[in-house]
């Protein structure tokens, strides 16, 4: 037997499914495999995270940044950081909502 409480969790649970899946379809929000939030969760490089996920050569992401392979690379590797101005570019280029995307 469904409880009055139970039925109305079930009919929320429902709708917030639909909406999910709604926003999949009309492109508002995006799937995230599993290993690209396990590797962020993981404390691995989310510049690198992102690009990969994004199937992007550090060539591309570099070119659409207006930055250098080199220091691509070493944003990556965590050898150097990136100054506000290139970070925001990346947001634009891997498609990400904000900077703290990106910031470990």
């Amino acid at each position: 037997m469904v409880y009055s409480s139970e039925y109305e969790e079930m009919a929320e649970d429902i709708q917030d499914y639909d909406s999910i899946k709604s926003a999949l379809e009309n492109g508002k929000e995006e799937f995230i495999p599993f290993d690209t939030v396990m590797a962020l969760a993981d404390g691995m490089n989310p510049i690198k995270v992102w690009r990969e996920h994004r199937k992007l050569t550090q060539q591309q992401l570099a070119a659409q940044v207006s930055i250098s392979v080199p220091y691509l690379s070493q944003l990556e590797t965590g050898k150097r950081t990136a100054s506000l101005d290139v970070l925001t570019r990346m947001v634009t280029a891997l498609k990400l909502d904000a900077i703290d995307d990106l910031v470990i």
